[in-house]
This record gives structure tokens, C-alpha cells and sequence, in this order.
């Protein structure tokens, strides 16, 4: 409650002011059930019996001027309330959002998208109520509540107490009845990120094409209809939680009139003093607005204990710290002052957890390492290449240069600073990735482009895409560079796309580039294109490029072959052939017909079982060697 509390204090003074409007409109409410008493005793039906017409226009126009008064106050109120509650909104979503940029690819890695954006949406929209309105409801109510009850007491306090009697036990019931409605509240909103997540991953654009592609249409529909139906039963669950408790409060605040008609004739019957016809209609009156707050108070406190489960899924982000930061001292290493030289220093990498996790972890040898004792040196300028295998580690490299993951062991080290020295941002306008699959936003291409360097001119944007040769591709469009791009950029081809990413590169002039496999998803007419579009980026800068086809990397200075997470070769491609490896194989696979050794998917040797002659990948003969990798 105390951090719900704390997203008031920026506005504490609209919050003060707030206040004062319930406080004010709750004590005018009392004043007209006050004034009943006075109509019917002096004014309507006075001891001498004749109406006082004078005072029964006086008290009537009191009347009208408290609730014309009342209303217009309450006006004013329900808008500051509103505002207040919308910017607390705001505050809590931007903060969420804010915070969710902060982590790591890590914490993505492991989490569904549908399941941040329910979060995001759901969650916040879920507490929208509780914050634009649950604050002035307890304090409006409360303030009801106690001026009526002192009302009621001047009045009588013999039938206040019997109005009173039933309350505490109601009160009691009231918070079982709201635990159990957070229970299923956390377990509703569950269900809501589910379907979230179902309905993000099968209807984007990749996902409803994999499903095509499969015929698994029915079986998603079926999948959704199961959560969607047990979503709907959970909700039936959560809006049903305490109507029962709700409708027995409501039946006993019905039926207590009829009650107090027979005490208080009881009353009048022995000459009570202060018991008069109008004090009786008065105190009904009072007893009815006293009511409404306090089903009303018991309605919020269930409510309250519901959206504390939704706050808790919020806090739980919130609450979740960000494993890459900047350090103290961090310092901010400019593209223009940067040579580009990369070291990687004995690294070792594992996905599951972070550094400290590891160090205070479980035993060394059940650690998976992604990448174990990695350690080599890209001059700056150099076109160093990486291959190997599928799972080698070979992405894992391209991964720690900009810190999207941090080493759990070693270092790896720009200019020979240490990455977790280099501010994210500095380190950010420094690398530059092209990847295999590149993102682009359903915006237009000029967005899309200037994602890169927002600042950069007309005449910088034409130069770069005419650098990655997409300039006329853009021009044939119907609205050039204005035109919208679709979602994930499907409305392109995949060498175009290529082509675009590059362009944004370009614009963003980093001192690294990194191509994560640039090339490898294209056919032979778009993989020309795009090499010719990377040859200019790739002048006077370091080039960290991973491929599978070795024909993009032979003109490499360096090549590093990667294989279990570690490098076991390194060389000129004439001189890794020349030794007879790994690489040597992989060049014979694409090259010479793939004579060379086969690995299955723990990396042993594939031979033909009886001579142990390495077989080709493909042979219907393979088994998987007892022979290591």
C-alpha cells in the first residue's frame, strides 16, 4: 500500500485539494436530512399547529442552495479526481515501459512478448479504477460516514446503536471476502497474459504464416477457445466472489428501516424525550445515506484487495533489476575517437544466468557454457570472419561486443577498454548490426531509416541508400520514401529489407559493424546486391562478419573457426586449408561435394559404423561415432 500511496506524492497538492472538495460536499450532505427534522416539527407541523409558511420557505431555499452547491462542487471534484488518476496512470505506464528498455536481452529472452504487453495493458488497465477513483471514494465515503454518524447520534442515539449493531460483523466478513477475490483476481489476470501471448504469437505476421504453412489453423483456434474459455470462467469466478455477501448486506440495510420504525415506536410509545415524527424521518434519511458508504466502503475494500494482485504483477516488473548497467566511472568512448580494435579476453559465457548468479551458483561442471575460454584480437580496420557449426557460439561473440549480454567470465575489452567500462549509449554509436533477419518497424521507410541518426539530413539519408544501392527501389514506390513498409517489413523482399538495414547502418556511421549471417537467407542474385551494398560500409571499419557460406569470407585478414564455444582454428582462409580441419571440412561440404566429416548434434563424428570411415552428413549409413568432437 505504501508504494501505491507514494505514486500520489508528485501530486499531492491536487490530491490536498481533492480532499478538501469531499470533505466539504460530504459535510453539506448532512445538512438537508439535518434540516428534515426542522420542517416537519417547526415548519410543517409546528405545536400551534398552523404551518410557518416564512420558515418553510427559508429552510427550502437552504435546501436547494446546499444541493445546487453540492452538485456543482462535485463537478469540479470528479474532474481533479479524474486528472489526477489519469496522470498517475500515465506515470505508472511510462515507468513500466521505461523500466522494461532498461533490461537485458536476457530477461527477454526468457519472457513471451504477449506477456509484457499484457503488463503493460491489462495489468495498468486493470488498476485504473483503484487509482482514478478508489482514493476519493474511501475519503468521500468516510467523511459520510462519520458526519452522518454524528448526525444520527445528535438525533437518537438509541436507534444509532441499533443501525450500528450488525456493522463490525459485515466489516469482518468483508476482508475473507476480499482475499479470496485476490487470490482469483492474480489467477484471472494469469489467464489474461495467456491469451495475450496466444493471440501475439500466432496472429503476427511469422506466426499466422507458420500455422498456414502447417494447417494447424484449427488446433491454434482450438488452443485460444480453451484459455479464452477458461479466462471468461475466471472472470464469471472474480465478479461473482462476494455478490452473495454483497446482496445479504444490501437486504439487512433494507430491512433496518422497518426495524427502527418499531424501536422508535417503541420509543415514542414511552415518552422518550427527543423522539418526535420528525426526528423518525429525519434518522431514516440519515440512515439511508448512512448506508450507501458503508456497502459502499465494504465494495471497495473487495475491490482493493483484487487490484493489489494486479499491483503486485506490476511491482514484480518493476522490482526486477537490470543486470547491465553503467558502472561507476563508465566513460563515454566517442566513434570519431575510436579505432575499432576488439579483444576478447578468456571468455566464457553462460545464458542461464548472470556472472554473480553463476559465481554463487551450483557446481562448475554442471554449468552449459555458450562460449568457454574464447580468446582472440580484430585489429582496427580488420575483416575478421567467424564460422563453424550451428549452436558453435558463433552469434553468442556478436552478442557480448555491444554488451546485449554481459561474460561471465573474462573480458572483452574495445580499444582495449573494458566493455563494462564503455557507457551503453557510447557503446551503442559505436557497434553497427545487420543481421539476418532484419527488423523493421510497420512505419514508413523513411522512419524506418532514420531509426539510425534521427538528425540525419535529406541529403545524408539519399547518400546512404544509394550507398546500399535501394535508392531507386525506394523512388519506384508509389510514395518513395513515404511509403509504409507493413509490419516487420513484409511488404519487401528479404534483399531489399537487407538492403534498407544496411542503409540505417550507414546512416548511423558506427566504428564496429557486426553482420550476424547478412547474407546467408538470400538467393544468389539479392546475395550480390547486398554484398556490393556492404562494401562501403565496411571500408575503414573493424567487420566482425559470422557466416555460413564460406564464399562471403575468404578475402577475410582473419578468419576464426568456432566449434563447442571455443576457437580451435584461426588463419587466412588459404592457410585453414591448408591445415586440414574443421574448416577445411566445411569448405569441402560446400565446395567439393562435402567428403569431409559429418557431426551430429552433440558434435561427434558421423561414420559409416563399420570401418569408421567419416561419412558425408547425408549418407543413409551415418551413425553418430563413439569418437569425441
Amino acid at each position: 500500500m505504501r508504494r501505491i500511496v507514494a505514486t500520489f506524492l508528485p501530486y499531492r497538492a491536487k490530491v490536498s485539494i481533492v480532499g478538501a472538495l469531499i470533505v466539504v460536499t460530504a459535510g453539506l450532505g448532512v445538512v438537508n436530512p439535518v434540516l428534515i427534522r426542522t420542517v416537519f416539527d417547526s415548519a410543517l407541523f409546528p405545536a400551534s399547529g398552523q404551518p410557518n409558511i416564512n420558515l418553510l420557505l427559508v429552510i427550502a431555499g437552504v435546501m436547494a442552495a446546499v444541493t445546487i452547491s453540492t452538485g456543482l462542487l462535485s463537478i469540479v471534484q470528479t474532474l481533479l479526481t479524474n486528472r489526477v488518476g489519469q496522470t498517475v496512470m500515465r506515470d505508472l505506464r511510462n515507468s513500466l515501459y521505461e523500466h522494461l528498455q532498461s533490461l537485458s536481452m536476457r530477461f527477454f529472452t526468457g519472457t513471451r512478448t504477449g506477456e509484457i504487453q499484457s503488463r503493460i495493458s491489462d495489468d495498468v488497465g486493470g488498476v485504473q479504477e483503484v487509482v482514478t477513483s478508489t482514493v476519493s471514494n474511501v475519503l468521500s465515503n468516510s467523511v459520510i460516514f462519520i458526519s452522518t454518524l454524528i448526525a444520527m447520534l445528535i438525533l437518537s442515539w438509541e436507534l444509532t446503536l441499533v443501525s450500528m449493531g450488525t456493522v463490525p460483523i459485515f466489516v469482518l466478513i468483508s476482508k475473507k471476502v476480499g482475499a479470496r477475490r485476490r487470490a482469483v483476481s492474480a489467477e484471472t489476470q494469469q489467464a489474461a497474459a495467456e491469451v495475450t501471448a496466444i493471440t501475439q504469437e500466432t496472429l503476427s505476421i511469422s506466426g499466422i504464416m507458420l500455422s498456414k504453412l502447417f494447417g494447424r489453423q484449427q488446433q491454434e483456434i482450438q488452443r485460444f477457445q480453451n484459455e479464452n474459455q477458461r479466462l471468461a470462467d475466471l472472470t464469471m469466478r472474480r465478479q461473482m466472489t462476494g455478490r452473495t455477501f454483497f446482496s445479504l448486506v444490501q437486504i439487512f440495510f433494507s430491512l433496518t428501516p422497518v426495524l427502527t420504525y418499531v424501536i422508535a415506536g417503541y420509543l415514542l410509545a414511552g415518552g422518550t424525550p427527543g423522539v418526535s415524527p420528525g426526528t423518525i424521518v429525519a434518522f431514516t434519511t440519515l440512515q439511508a445515506r448512512l448506508y450507501f458508504p458503508i456497502g459502499s466502503l465494504l465494495q471497495v475494500s473487495v475491490e482493493l484487495q483484487a487490484s493489489l494482485a494486479l499491483f503486485e504483477r506490476i511491482f514484480s516488473y518493476l522490482d526486477l533489476k537490470p543486470d547491465i548497467v553503467d558502472s561507476p566511472g563508465a566513460v563515454d568512448l566517442k566513434p570519431e575517437q575510436a579505432r575499432g580494435k576488439v579483444v576478447f579476453d578468456n571468455v566464457r559465457l553462460n545464458y542461464a544466468a548472470v556472472p554473480e548468479q553463476m559465481r554463487d551458483g551450483a557446481d562448475a561442471e554442471k554449468r552449459q557454457w555458450a562460449l568457454d575460454g574464447v580468446s582472440f584480437t580484430v585489429q582496427p580496420g580488420q575483416l575478421a570472419a567467424f564460422v563453424g557449426p550451428s549452436g558453435a557460439g558463433k552469434t553468442t561473440i556478436s552478442y557480448l561486443i555491444p554488451r546485449l549480454y554481459d561474460v561471465t567470465d573474462g573480458a572483452v575489452r574495445i580499444d582495449d577498454v573494458d566493455v563494462r567500462n564503455i557507457k551503453l549509449d557510447s557503446l551503442a554509436r559505436l557497434t553497427g548490426y545487420v543481421t539476418q533477419e532484419s527488423y523493421l518497424f510497420h512505419a514508413s521507410l523513411r522512419e524506418n531509416l532514420l531509426y539510425g541518426n534521427p538528425t540525419a539530413t535529406p541529403e545524408e539519408l539519399e547518400a546512404a541508400t544509394r550507398a546500399a544501392f535501394i535508392h531507386n527501389r525506394i523512388m519506384e514506390l508509389p510514395e518513395g520514401y513515404d511509403t509504409v513498409v507493413g509490419e516487420r517489413g513484409y511488404r519487401l523482399s528479404g534483399g531489399e529489407r537487407q538492403r534498407l538495414a544496411i542503409a540505417r547502418v550507414i546512416l548511423h556511421q558506427p566504428q564496429i559493424l557486426v553482420l550476424d549471417e547478412a547474407t546467408s537467407a538470400l538467393d544468389t542474385a539479392s546475395e550480390r546486391v547486398v554484398q556490393a551494398a556492404l562494401k562501403p560500409l565496411m571500408q575503414g571499419r573493424t567487420t566482425i562478419a559470422i557466416a555460413h557460406r564460406l564464399s562471403t569470407i575468404m578475402a577475410a585478414d582473419v578468419i576464426f573457426v568456432i566449434d563447442g564455444g571455443r576457437i580451435s582454428e584461426q588463419g587466412t582462409h588459404s592457410e585453414l586449408l591448408a591445415k586440414g580441419g574443421l574448416y577445411a571440412m566445411l569448405y569441402q561440404e560446400q565446395f567439393q561435394g562435402g567428403l569431409g566429416e559429418a557431426r551430429g548434434e552433440d558434435g561427434a563424428v558421423l561414420t559409416d559404423g563399420k570401418a569408421g570411415i567419416p561419412m558425408r552428413r547425408d549418407s543413409p549409413k551415418a551413425r553418430i561415432s563413439h569418437t569425441p568432437p
